[in-house]
């Protein structure tokens, strides 16, 4: 059975047993998190979410993303600006999806 949560602004489709990578959750390592934002279970849609659904995970480590450059240039006025951005994620296993 599969799952469509929301979290971080986004959504995934998860299985039991699947590792994703979210925006930073503030559980710490090893720690238990439990999406209650479910869009979608199986075949069962929700309006806007699917009521008593919850998918619970464990939280692997927290890191980084792989910097990204952000560089600015304006032609011919001598402006150049570098600037490096590392987003802050966590990896999560998801260990069970919960219907009502």
């Amino acid at each position: 059975m599969f799952a469509v949560i929301k979290t971080g602004g986004k959504q995934y489709r998860v299985e039991a047993g699947d590792v994703i990578v979210v925006e930073k959750l503030p559980v710490a390592e090893s720690g238990a998190v439990s999406f209650d934002e479910v869009l979608m279970v199986g075949d069962k849609v929700g309006t806007p979410t699917v009521a008593g659904a919850s998918v619970a995970g464990e939280v692997m480590k927290q890191t980084r993303e792989k910097k990204i450059i952000v560089f600015k240039k304006k032609r011919r006025q001598n402006y150049r600006r570098k600037h490096g951005h590392r987003q802050q994620v966590s990896v999560v296993r998801i260990t069970n999806i919960a219907v009502a």
